[in-house]
């Protein structure tokens, strides 16, 4: 079971205007973390909690090759609205929003958030 999932960031305020509205995109609201904090925190449905902020060992905070986070989405309209989000808040295109063959049909779509973190959203690929 998921608790939190945690990335780095090294613009923590660029991180959150991302999240922030990607996340709109999908129903969850902004950061609960003041923007004082060194880090932004989200709940997800279900009770995971997303983290974003700089390396805890102080080097700069680079993504994962090969490792994508999948979030749902409600419907593919919002799927659709998360990808332009994504884009409109420092983001870059890695899969537009389409039914994707590797997803047996599924409608997602794929960004990288501003520090190279592969993120998809996807509706309907019947996880429950």
């Amino acid at each position: 079971m998921l608790k939190s999932l945690r990335f780095g960031s090294n613009d923590v305020a660029k991180s959150r205007a991302f999240y922030d509205a990607t996340f709109a995109a999908l129903g969850v609201g902004p950061s609960t973390a003041p923007a004082e904090y060194p880090l932004i925190l989200y709940t997800l449905p279900g009770g995971t909690r997303f983290l974003c902020g700089p390396a805890r060992d102080g080097e700069v905070a680079t993504h994962a090759n090969g490792g994508t986070v999948i979030f749902e989405a409600p419907s593919q309209e919002a799927v659709t609205s998360w990808h332009a989000a994504g884009l409109a808040n420092g983001g870059s295109d890695e899969g537009a929003p389409e039914p994707k063959p590797q997803a047996r049909g599924a409608f997602g779509a794929y960004l990288r958030d501003p520090d190279g973190n592969k993120i998809a959203a996807y509706h309907g690929l019947g996880m429950d």
